[in-house]
């Protein structure tokens, strides 16, 4: 199925990547060539079709976005999968971070606590014959375990603070990317895991997104 017919978002798909994703150092000649060449219109809701490749945080349904095409270019860089690794994606969303990723060479579980966005995304993949990603719905912060530890993991909702249970699903020296903090002060992280079992921590970049359900502010009640 060919899904790269439209000269036009071709085009804007060229533009992004050039005058978006490069501009804000994102360099790496696999992420660029994954984003010049994927169809995120495929992934997007009808009705935003038109800005798939604009510089904004677009609507997916209940409440949540599909991340800036910048910064799903930084994460990109930043995890940069490597064929054969297997990576855990929380947050399945539209399913086109997967594609991401899956595109890069690893294979992909995702997750999602959303069964229509799951089922939707399974649908967008199947229709791309990509096929290096599982889609699950699973909650991360309760119930998920999955049989084997990751080479590295992608949480595309924000957290006010790592959740432990993250790390466990890390393989030794394996990579976590993030956004951690509370608005408006939000970092984009990137963790990796240290000999002594802690975390070697790369700042990366401010910006915001919304929380993964279940990880927001605890609320601060002041007498």
């Amino acid at each position: 199925m060919d899904m790269n017919t439209n000269p036009q978002l071709a085009t804007a798909r060229q533009n992004m990547v050039e005058n978006q994703v490069r501009p804000w150092e994102v360099l790496d000649a696999r992420v660029l060539n994954v984003l010049a060449t994927l169809p995120r219109e495929h992934f997007v809701q009808p009705a935003y079709r038109s800005v798939a490749y604009a510089d904004v945080a677009l609507p997916i349904g209940h409440e949540e976005v599909m991340l800036k095409p910048v910064v799903e270019g930084r994460i990109l860089q930043a995890l940069l999968p490597q064929p054969g690794e297997r990576v855990l994606e929380i947050g399945t969303g539209s399913g086109y971070f997967a594609a991401c990723l899956a595109k890069l060479g690893g294979h992909v579980t995702s997750i999602d606590r959303r069964a229509d966005f799951v089922d939707a995304a399974r649908q967008r993949l199947r229709a791309l014959a990509i096929d290096n990603v599982e889609c699950l719905v699973a909650d991360a912060l309760a119930g998920f375990a999955p049989a084997a530890p990751f080479d590295a993991i992608a949480v595309t909702g924000a957290v006010a603070e790592l959740p432990a249970r993250f790390g466990e699903w890390l393989k030794p020296a394996g990579r976590m990317f993030l956004i951690r903090g509370v608005e408006p002060a939000m970092q984009a992280v990137l963790l990796q895991r240290a000999a002594d079992a802690g975390w070697i921590e790369d700042r990366l970049f401010e910006t915001d997104a919304p929380y993964l359900a279940g990880a927001e502010p605890v609320p601060q009640f002041h007498l």
